[in-house]
């Protein structure tokens, strides 16, 4: 009997598997390390073959530690970090590599490369901005093809399928190219309230007008849930499973950790309308949904049946969380290799320093977390970070102390995501948090206070693979409809609310947060 699926999720660092039972247990869960080219300071790539085989030996681990057979495997789903995945016509790696390295065909979300390109767009004004914010982020993949166009253009001319890495992920898995509404409507400026879905007089005037042709990029996409086809034989044989299994549409790795904890309030769109799903990791996103559109500066979206029908969604984020207090731990004298056995150490001994010294510690300095740009709500990719009140000490005890201000800033920076969305009308009080902040008990003290909002921390902590199971569940006909899905798949959770005592301090450093940024934005433009 087919009563389970396994969900793999893409990260920057890592693949990761997880074997689920139709009630959203997870029965095993395996990982496995994926390699990323760093060959400058802005340009960051993956080899999608090196992508594909962490998949296989990641699932083939998680089946066989759940002691499941593969007759019980009823569909197989993706999710994945928005990156870019180039192959020519015979679906053959491409290098998207300025240093030419032929297996080098994925260029990674975090990139930067395409910077001129996403301001390029931001000035084109079309309409189509309307529904991103009205900016472009060179996160988003068509500045990333513009740059593409132009720096590689012999690698354009031989394209013929170009793919979201969530969307190469169910082709390889089953050989369709067919596309998800997950990936095309927030990552590739499609628009999907209005027919056609692709605006081509935007795509002419980027530069782009042949882009459908060279990556081989359907009329239309394909909603979350829905099965683009069954396993290909040489697939089941990578993965070690059968044929029969059904391959769900492919999800950006944030929106299934969203859909992994607002699933269940999927047919209660009032409720709904109160939540928002904290997804923290590398980065952090915020996702929100919402039955009608309200647009917004500086906000990523309102993308429309980007991961649940009839909602629109939106997104906020910053670049930089988790990439960030790796930042700090591997620049000061006194860290190292930022290993979560350091970042450990760091955070017992800032605990133990915060019993010691209270609410003084580290108060003079300030921290702007934006050292990868500014995704929102400034929406600015040349945007910097700034770091006020150090001194000369370089000792251990001073690294953690740098630390623990740099948690408190990137909470700060959520509150202020959070501030904008309700300035556009969201009505947000409930933060459920999933990813691998989870871990770190600094910042799962730090949410609730700073941002003033309940927190929900789901009792199975990995939402991103509950949601990529919730789609395969539906794909693979278990499930009547993601609505069926999230009522039966979503784990309960334990609330954390604020601490009123510790208010006050945290509004004071929230007002020298944004006088930083205002100073620092005249800094930016003094003649």
């Amino acid at each position: 009997m087919r009563d389970h699926v396994v969900a793999v999720d893409v990260g920057t660092g890592s693949a990761r598997a997880g074997i689920f039972d139709l009630a959203g247990r997870l029965k095993a869960r395996r990982e496995h390390p994926i390699l990323m080219h760093r060959p400058c300071a802005d340009h960051a790539e993956h080899d999608s073959e090196d992508i594909w085989a962490a998949v296989c030996h990641a699932v083939r681990a998680a089946r066989e530690a759940a002691e499941i057979e593969p007759a019980q495997i009823g569909a197989i789903g993706f999710d994945a970090t928005c990156s870019l995945v180039v192959r020519d016509r015979d679906g053959r790696p491409l290098s998207v590599s300025t240093k030419g390295e032929a297996s080098l065909d994925t260029v990674v979300w975090l990139d930067h490369r395409a910077t001129a390109e996403a301001d390029r767009c931001t000035a084109s004004r079309h309409p189509v901005m309307d529904y991103s914010g009205q900016f472009m982020s060179p996160e988003m993949q068509m500045p990333k093809l513009m740059w593409l166009k132009a720096n590689l253009s012999q690698i354009w001319e031989r394209a013929g399928y170009i793919f979201d890495l969530a969307d190469f992920l169910s082709w390889r898995a089953s050989g369709s190219h067919a596309r998800s509404r997950c990936t095309l409507t927030p990552k590739w400026n499609y628009l999907g309230h209005v027919a056609p879905g692709w605006q081509s007089d935007f795509l002419q005037a980027i530069g782009l007008d042949d882009l459908l042709q060279r990556g081989g990029l359907p009329e239309t996409a394909v909603a979350v849930g829905a099965s683009v086809g069954q396993l290909t034989s040489q697939a089941a044989a990578d993965l070690g499973l059968e044929t029969q299994t059904r391959v769900s549409s492919g999800m950006v790795d944030a929106y299934a950790g969203a859909l992994g904890v607002l699933g269940a309030f999927a047919d209660d769109p009032e409720r709904m309308e109160r939540q928002l799903a904290l997804i923290a990791g590398t980065s952090s996103c915020l996702v929100s949904l919402s039955t009608d559109a309200k647009p917004t500066r500086g906000l990523w979206g309102p993308y429309f049946d980007a991961l649940l029908p009839g909602y629109w969604l939106v997104e906020g984020g910053q670049s930089a969380a988790g990439a960030l207090l790796d930042h700090v731990v591997r620049m000061h004298a006194a860290g190292g290799p930022p290993t979560p056995e350091l970042h450990a150490r760091i955070i017992v001994r800032a605990r133990e320093l915060r019993a010691i010294h209270g609410a003084s510690l580290g108060e003079r300095i300030h921290i702007l977390p934006d050292f990868h740009g500014n995704r929102s709500p400034a929406a600015d990719p040349h945007a910097l970070g700034v770091i006020s009140g150090l001194t000369l000490d370089t000792s251990f005890d001073g690294l953690c102390t740098l630390y623990w201000r740099a948690c408190v800033a990137i909470a700060l920076g959520i509150r202020h995501v959070l501030e904008v969305m309700r300035d556009y009308g969201y009505g947000i009080d409930r933060l459920h948090v999933t990813g691998g902040h989870l871990k770190n008990p600094l910042m799962m003290e730090l949410y609730p206070d700073v941002t003033g909002c309940t927190i929900i921390v789901p009792d199975m902590p990995d939402s991103v693979l509950l949601g990529t199971a919730m789609g395969a569940a539906v794909a693979g006909g278990l499930h009547p409809d993601l609505a069926a899905a999230g009522r039966a798949m979503t784990p309960t959770g334990q609330e954390r609310r604020p601490n009123p005592d510790v208010r006050s301090g945290y509004d004071r450093d929230y007002r020298r947060f944004l006088a930083m940024l205002r100073h620092r934005a005249e800094l930016d433009t003094m003649a």
